[in-house]
């Protein structure tokens, strides 16, 4: 880990949002004002809290590495901006890493798109490969992971790390499929689903009994929609399939959740946001697409944003759900 120029602590503000009328959607005006207000103060403010980035992703609050840690993909890197203020660079080169997540010992867990590997770092530094073949042939190139409170890792294995050149190394894919892995606590590596053209994020639900995944296969020119689908999880399996939502600007990619259910993602336009049984509740726009996103903060009520060559924050009414403090 090295050390780079520093940043302030909150970053600068850009504009405010742009009021509950246009962050309400598909409800009745009343209605919307009052589910989206009790998420968003009208007057809130979207912070730059990074902007030297080319694409950067997967970021999440870990606090026992000091703050936010996120990837910035196609340049290479891993960054961390602290709590307390200041920036660095916290791995390069990130063998083109993307989704990052914290598991219950606070340990990072990333997702690497150049090795197609999900690897852990140690509370040493030492990275331990926990996942990089499966059925005889290396992944694709894992994109985002979930750890569940019993210690299971669900991933995604789309193939973006192996079909662009900025985001990997080109290559054939080895695997049958695009596919949704579990990854059980004893190491034991399993398809979950392997019924998406390119599976993005992922998140349980706060209670573990769902599990959303973003199908973003349009981002590729290939024929796919645009949704989040849900699936019940019982005893390591998923069932009950079914489109949670539609995006209709650009491909759900980042998706997390708020301790009331409500689901965030990242789109070609912003955040979107709904409520745990699936209504529109509305949006945080971006300067063109937003990838990916996360809750943190000391009270985990931060939002955090990843959006193009930028970090975004801005400060919450809710909790994010299974966010470390």
């Amino acid at each position: 880990m090295t050390n780079a120029s520093p940043a302030p602590r909150r970053g600068i503000a850009r504009r405010p949002l742009l009021g509950l009328a246009l962050l309400g959607v598909c409800l009745p005006k009343a209605r919307a004002a009052d589910e989206i207000s009790a998420v968003l103060d009208p007057a809130a403010r979207v912070e730059t809290l990074y902007d030297d980035g080319e694409w950067c992703e997967g970021p999440v609050w870990a606090p026992a590495l000091g703050g936010l840690v996120f990837s910035d993909v196609r340049r290479n890197r891993m960054m961390l901006i602290r709590e307390g203020g200041g920036l660095e660079v916290f791995r390069d080169p990130s063998n083109n890493a993307n989704g990052n997540a914290v598991d219950g010992q606070g340990r990072l867990i990333t997702c690497e798109h150049r090795t197609s590997r999900v690897v852990r770092r140690e509370r040493d530094g030492a990275i331990t490969v926990l996942a990089e073949r499966f059925d005889g042939g290396r992944l694709n190139s894992p994109n985002d992971a979930v750890v569940a409170r019993d210690g299971t890792i669900w991933f995604t294995d789309p193939t973006f790390g192996i079909t662009q050149a900025e985001e990997g190394t080109p290559r054939a894919s080895e695997q049958k499929g695009r596919n949704v892995f579990r990854l059980a606590p004893d190491g034991t590596l399993a398809v979950a689903t392997s019924n998406f053209v390119q599976p993005n994020g992922l998140v349980l639900s706060p209670d573990e009994r769902v599990l959303y995944v973003c199908e973003s296969g349009a981002a590729g020119g290939e024929k796919a929609p645009s949704e989040i689908r849900a699936f019940d999880v019982a005893d390591g399996r998923l069932s009950n399939e079914r489109v949670f939502a539609r995006v209709a600007k650009g491909v759900p990619d980042g998706v997390k959740v708020d301790t009331d259910g409500r689901v965030y993602a990242g789109t070609g336009d912003g955040v979107r946001i709904w409520s745990a049984d699936g209504r529109p509740l509305g949006h945080i726009p971006t300067e063109g697409p937003c990838a990916n996103i996360a809750f943190g903060g000391p009270d985990g009520r931060r939002l955090f944003l990843c959006a193009g060559r930028r970090v975004l924050a801005v400060e919450t009414k809710v909790r994010g759900a299974a966010v470390r403090t």
